[in-house]
């Protein structure tokens, strides 16, 4: 498909010019800037752009999408124009990463740290949920659990927390491996580090307490140096700057020690250097730093419980945007860790309630029917937890209900904090939250649940109807003034996603009485069919690129949906574009941002130009390769704009088998 170059001009314009590109490189379906300076960018001269289909600032990288197929050649034509060098993902996201501050990177660090062990610590908020409905008084019986009752359910209660608490439990062997991942060491040396500070030879942290109270700590004694014999279970700093010290040491050693000897040396010498400092120097202090934070929080928590939550519960939504909110996971671990309990999830779990519940509002005032189904599906997703759909496809966008979202999560935070509400672990935030809530406060965080579902809600209507009101007014004042019928108005001043879509239905219409060709679509993969709303990538779940639907692997292989010509393989080869006989493309995108594996984990089993059977392997991939990289596996099916054959596509959701459930059926014109 041949390319406008006014349009890629207009692009290198509207970011700024080649002069404020100071990076840029492309993925599957978007350019990736580094830019010198943002606010330079011109985002309606980009919205007027026929080769842009989005556009969003993430992690200090601008993003223009443009879709699969068109993407490398509009990057060419800018770097012709521009004169400018090309440059790999990474030496954006380098260069990108340098824009941000300290604080900006210590977060990001933070996040990726405890994003990939956040699903172990949720499955275990989960059944710990579950031990808490088995064993706590007073839910089903007065003043007693459900296990005094029947005892005969006292020892399932006790498998049930034994599987739960491991994930705490173990808590450091986790941070571990995953930090020491992070800066660059071996996985399973930062495994054996976590393990080395819960050893069953130390006292146990949760111990530690009453061991000072009574005079029975354990010590060591180096030739006189009396160190406290001590583990750092739930502990959070003990674990992370040991696993950068480790992580930094075995980079070192590797660079200096021959090969020849490297099984003996740098292991060994890295676990028994780290582990020392670990003990004598890093656990006490972090330790005590550690200890000091928690008891800074519950002195704020007790003694200004209310501006506590009017300012956590409000704001939560906020730290969601700038992407602090990870850094509160290692706070609430702490607290859990030392505590026993966080004051600080429950917020969370009402923040997310309370997007979701705006989201859900603006179905009733957008006139969009993409719109609608958008604020509908990310509303459900919010309300289990996951509000990026909701906060950046709908709320971000109009503003009045992200803003009404916060409002309704204040007041359920002033609620929570009151009432001294706490959650025993970390499980799924949203509706299921209350599992994870101390039994005793569920009555209080049920109403809390109510006021952020009814008040963001209310607002959002009310707000939105009255807006919607006064836009008619002015329409119809502007129409007289102009000569013009309302009519007509309003279709001069439609979104281009409306633009896009009317003539669809007008081409529907006229072709009525013509048969219509559907081409139904399989998975191409084994596991569950989720809207695109759900993915978490706004250029996918905000239909930036095209219509489709997306794919919670079970497996880890992708098959042709129908007879086709692979049309192009990415050279990450975790994406593949499929053209179908009648000329319609789909594009399979494996996972979030798994371009920057670089290959790595993937294994593609055909070419460009090579024609395909249904049920044929187009490529697998290593799960735990990408979920170990903290890359999302969800997968998008797209049906890329700008094929004129399409006239609409059905999108199926549910439970699917690779080629043999049909996932998308397209409609074509004709």
């Amino acid at each position: 498909m041949a390319i406008d170059k006014k349009q890629v001009e207009e692009i290198v314009r509207a970011v700024g010019g080649k002069e404020n590109i100071e990076a840029a490189t492309h993925c599957v379906t978007r350019l990736r800037f580094a830019l010198y300076d943002e606010s330079k960018v011109d985002t309606e001269s980009l919205e007027q752009n026929d080769l842009v289909k989005g556009q969003f600032s993430s992690q200090g990288q601008f993003q223009v999408v443009i879709g699969p197929g068109l993407v490398d050649k509009v990057y060419d034509e800018m770097i012709q124009i521009t004169g400018g060098e090309r440059a790999s993902k990474d030496d954006v996201k380098a260069v990108a990463g340098k824009k941000q501050n300290p604080i900006q990177r210590a977060i990001k660090t933070l996040s990726d740290i405890f994003i990939p062990i956040l699903p172990a610590i949720i499955t275990a908020g989960l059944l710990l949920g579950i031990n808490n409905i088995l064993t706590g008084p007073g839910i089903f019986f007065d003043g007693k659990s459900l296990v005094d009752v029947y005892p005969a359910w006292k020892d399932l209660a006790s498998i049930i927390n034994t599987i739960a608490s491991t994930a705490f439990t173990f808590l450091p062997a986790l941070i571990g491996w995953s930090a020491v991942t992070r800066f660059g060491g071996s996985p399973l040396l930062g495994i054996v580090l976590g393990l080395i500070l819960v050893h069953p030879d130390l006292l146990s942290a949760y111990g530690y307490a009453n061991a000072v109270n009574e005079g029975t700590v354990p010590t060591w004694n180096l030739f006189g140096w009396h160190i406290e014999k001590i583990g750092y279970q739930g502990q959070v700093l003990p674990v992370l700057v040991s696993a950068y010290l480790l992580a930094k040491l075995e980079i070192f050693l590797n660079k200096r020690v021959h090969d020849s000897i490297k099984l003996l040396v740098v292991a060994p010498v890295t676990l028994l250097i780290t582990g020392f400092l670990a003990f004598t120097i890093i656990g006490p202090v972090t330790f005590a730093i550690a200890n000091g934070i928690t008891s800074g929080l519950i002195y704020i928590y007790d003694s200004y419980a209310a501006l506590g939550g009017l300012i956590y519960g409000g704001l939560y939504a906020l730290l969601v945007i700038t992407g602090m909110h990870h850094t509160f996971l290692a706070v609430d671990v702490q607290l859990i860790g030392s505590q026993g309990g966080t004051f600080l999830w429950p917020m969370l779990a009402l923040s997310n309630i309370a997007q979701g519940s705006a989201a859900l509002a603006m179905m009733l005032v957008l006139r969009e029917k993409k719109m609608r189904g958008l604020a509908a599906t990310s509303s459900v997703s919010a309300f289990l937890g996951v509000t990026e759909p909701a906060i950046f496809g709908v709320n971000i966008r109009y503003r009045y209900p992200f803003i009404f979202g916060m409002v309704g999560s204040a007041i359920g935070g002033v609620l929570l904090t009151m009432n001294n509400v706490q959650a025993t672990s970390i499980g799924v935030g949203g509706v299921p939250g209350f599992l994870s809530i101390f039994p005793n406060k569920w009555g209080v965080f049920f109403i809390g649940m109510a006021i952020v579902l009814v008040v963001p809600f209310v607002l959002t209507v009310l707000f939105g109807r009255a807006k919607l009101r006064k836009e008619d007014r002015n329409a119809d004042q502007a129409t007289v003034a102009s000569g013009q019928t309302s009519t007509a108005k309003s279709a001069s001043s439609t979104t281009t996603t409306n633009a896009v879509a009317e003539p669809r239905t007008r081409s529907t219409a006229q072709v009525a009485d013509e048969p219509v060709n559907t081409l139904e679509i399989m998975a191409p993969l084994t596991g569950k069919a989720v809207p695109l709303e759900q993915v978490p990538d706004p250029a996918f779940a905000e239909k930036q690129m095209g219509e489709g639907v997306a794919i919670e692997p079970s497996g880890n292989q992708v098959v042709a949906p129908f007879d086709a010509q692979v049309a192009h393989v990415i050279k990450s080869k975790h994406a593949v574009i499929l053209e179908h006989a009648s000329g319609l493309q789909i594009l399979i995108h494996v996972g979030i941002n798994t371009v920057s594996l670089k290959g790595e984990g993937f294994n593609m089993h055909v070419e460009t130009g090579e024609k395909v059977r249904a049920g044929q392997t187009l490529l697998e991939f290593d799960r735990k390769v990408i979920e170990a990289a903290g890359y999302p596996l969800i997968t998008p099916i797209i049906i890329p704009d700008g094929q004129d054959m399409v006239d609409r596509v059905e999108v199926t959701t549910g439970d699917v088998t690779s080629n043999q459930n049909g996932v998308l059926k397209v409609h074509l014109k004709g």
